[in-house]
């Protein structure tokens, strides 16, 4: 099959050829459509098994639908897997989709070449000036409150840390949610929200925005390039990619724009990030009651 005329979805691809799909056809695509993820992994055998039809049967409807064979077919399937086509939306088809990558070079490898890649790209897109605008912003804060849900819950709750050992108050509303109205009742136009948003902003969070913005809150956040849509767009704003399509969705890339942004504002405030954390460290030492 020529690639240019490669449709992006499986629906699209069996809509083209309809008129020719028989009764097998139709039970193989069944089992196709119910676990695409699936189907990208097997071999023909397999797919036909599941389907109750004869093991060639697969490679027929491979060749009904413009392919050489069933490998061919496969490869389509696992192309679309690891492109984004809009068979494979969830979260189990991206794992799959690092999975089917992952076939021929190794797993922990193609995990790290992923990174690597991600870290490269972010690079490439960052400037020490979008640094310096986050890092400056937290310097001339009263408060600061990081808001992440899902996977960046844990580093919103790192950032919180980070900023406190480092003088700073923060908030991680990410583990207040019990208390989150009374959180930000308390917002004022002295204080900064910093965002972590990738893939979608969730509701709440375009809440959180909302509040800021009527409190006069200064907002910063880290996002995908593509993907979040925040509005009232954010005062500052780092857009930065965490994996192409069917790669590992790197929470690493986030963490080290937020390293980054921490090391910025220890280099711009006169000493005051220094003094803490040697403060930190002396009663830590001290204390009975350090734990990490």
């Amino acid at each position: 099959m020529d690639k240019q005329d490669t449709p992006l979805a499986l629906s699209d691809l069996i809509s083209r050829h309809s008129t020719r799909l028989t009764d097998a056809d139709t039970r193989l695509l069944d089992v196709l459509i119910q676990d695409p993820i699936r189907a990208a992994l097997e071999n023909g055998k397999d797919v036909s098994s599941r389907a109750g039809v004869h093991p060639a049967s697969a490679v027929r409807l491979a060749r009904r639908l413009g392919f050489k064979g069933y490998p061919e077919f496969r490869g389509f399937l696992q192309s679309s897997l690891t492109e984004g086509g809009g068979d494979f939306e969830s979260p189990a088809a991206r794992m799959a989709a690092r999975l089917v990558k992952a076939e021929s070079d190794g797993l922990l490898a193609s995990v790290l070449d992923s990174e690597i890649a991600a870290l490269q790209q972010a690079r490439n897109s960052v400037s020490d000036a979008d640094i310096r605008a986050f890092s400056t912003s937290l310097r001339d804060s009263r408060r600061i409150f990081v808001f992440g849900r899902g996977h960046f819950a844990a580093l919103s709750s790192l950032i919180a840390l980070r900023l406190n050992r480092s003088g700073y108050e923060a908030v991680d509303l990410s583990s207040q949610m019990h208390q989150l109205t009374e959180m930000l009742s308390t917002l004022s136009a002295q204080d900064v929200v910093w965002l972590l948003a990738f893939r979608r902003a969730p509701p709440l969070m375009q809440e959180v925005r909302d509040i800021a913005a009527q409190r006069g809150a200064k907002t910063l956040a880290v996002t995908d390039v593509g993907g979040t849509r925040i509005d009232p767009a954010p005062d500052h704003q780092i857009l930065v990619s965490r994996g192409d399509p069917g790669e590992s969705q790197s929470i690493v890339v986030p963490m080290t724009i937020a390293n980054a942004v921490i090391l910025d504002l220890a280099s711009i405030d006169d000493g005051r990030s220094i003094k803490s954390l040697n403060e930190f460290k002396a009663f830590r030492a001290s204390s009975r009651l350090a734990v990490g």
